[in-house]
């Protein structure tokens, strides 16, 4: 049979080419969550737009022919440094936080695993042995560490605590509703968005019985193979829920014994104080945009920590990453590793797993591309003499 010339190729060549098929699929409220950032989105937009401010010093003579990415975080050995960035109830795809997994393990790297999945931690580690489980500090000290406990009984190789969160009302910046739960009531007000994206539709079509996504929180559920609450319910306990302190993280790191990440640092002092606690890493992070608007994107907070903690603790970035080259920017800066959260979930809208699989070749190409490009054997020898770095670019507080 002849190949349909006008076919579309599954393949796609770069994130922002995922993120238009991503919005070229999905219903407009399903899309509107994954661009959405707090009040009027400026460090979204710096996250970003940061990284076009670094420059490279690349040599024309000298490149190796051999290249090596590898890299090791919390304790797992990674082919190259991305790592998967845990994201809530991942309703773009049926198979959801499952095929970010399996997408994960085919590429060999790590994947965080929100409290928010809309899928069970055992599903998701039954696919892929790199796994770290993210916490909300959420309940009781007691329910906090069953959480964590179910998750390494299930397989979960570190914990990842996530502090950078203000419950900001003023979500605006394309913010869209989000209904409670998934009734006939809701699915009549979507109607109109969904019935114009049909693909997506049939999508959840399986078995000839239409499978609409359950927004619950499975892994806050009181227990293994119990219901969890509603993905609202869940986020009204954790609103409820004072807020930690840095006793009460310690406490977790010690009954967790093991890699323990604080994410959501963008002070010195408090970098210095996961290190006092004795986390084995950090990721320099505000929320993705999402938290207090007006913080400087992450790779101008970068330098500053690396310098301070970098021989003390692992300290990754997330935020803003959609190339290999902004990887690459990460690691001379300062980082073991990035952890992706919006790239992925446009692959995952375009083209399901494949589509993951295909963010991170990208990410993996692109990073070897520079490597080759300023004439380095290793990632490891990425280094700032390898960047032009405009002056007043960095930023630092709470020293």
């Amino acid at each position: 049979m002849a190949k349909n010339p006008w076919a579309r190729n599954p393949w796609f060549e770069s994130v922002h080419e995922a993120q238009r098929r991503a919005k070229k699929r999905l219903p407009k409220s399903v899309y509107s969550s994954l661009v959405a950032g707090t009040q009027g989105g400026h460090t979204l937009e710096d996250n970003m737009n940061a990284f076009s401010e670094i420059e490279f010093t690349p040599h024309v003579i000298g490149a190796q022919a051999e290249r090596d990415l590898s890299t090791r975080v919390m304790g797992q050995d990674l082919p190259f440094p991305v790592m998967i960035s845990p994201t809530g109830v991942q309703a773009v795809d049926p198979d959801g936080e499952v095929a970010v997994a399996r997408a994960a393990a085919a590429r060999g790297t790590a994947m965080g695993l929100s409290s928010f999945a809309s899928h069970a931690v055992e599903e998701v580690t039954a696919v892929n042995d790199k796994i770290f489980f993210q916490i909300y500090w959420l309940g009781t000290r007691e329910e906090i560490l069953a959480r964590a406990l179910r998750a390494r009984e299930a397989g979960a190789q570190g914990l990842i605590v996530t502090t950078d969160w203000v419950f900001n009302v003023g979500r605006d910046w394309g913010s869209p509703e989000i209904p409670e739960k998934v009734d006939f009531q809701a699915l009549l007000r979507l109607a109109p968005e969904i019935a114009v994206k049909p693909r997506y539709a049939l999508d959840w079509v399986r078995g000839g019985k239409i499978n609409i996504p359950d927004l619950t929180a499975p892994n806050v559920s009181k227990g293994k193979g119990l219901p969890g609450p509603t993905f609202f319910g869940a986020y009204g306990e954790w609103m409820n829920t004072p807020p930690p302190t840095w006793e009460d993280l310690q406490w977790l790191a010690e009954q967790w014994d093991g890699q323990f990440m604080v994410k959501g640092v963008t002070r010195l002092d408090d970098a210095k104080r996961a290190v006092d606690i004795g986390a084995t890493a950090l990721s320099v992070s505000n929320h993705g945009g999402n938290n207090l608007d007006g913080t400087p994107a992450t790779i101008r907070l970068l330098p500053a920590i690396a310098d301070a903690v970098g021989d003390d603790i692992e300290v990754l970035l997330d935020g803003g990453i959609r190339r290999g080259s902004d990887v690459a920017k990460a690691i001379a800066l300062g980082a073991r590793a990035v952890m992706i959260g919006r790239a992925y979930l446009w692959g995952l809208a375009a083209n399901g797993q494949a589509g993951v699989e295909n963010v991170l070749d990208l990410l993996q190409m692109g990073l070897d591309g520079v490597v080759m490009g300023l004439g380095h054997k290793s990632v490891h020898d990425l280094s700032r003499d390898d960047l032009i770095i405009p002056d007043n670019f960095e930023r630092s507080f709470g020293g």
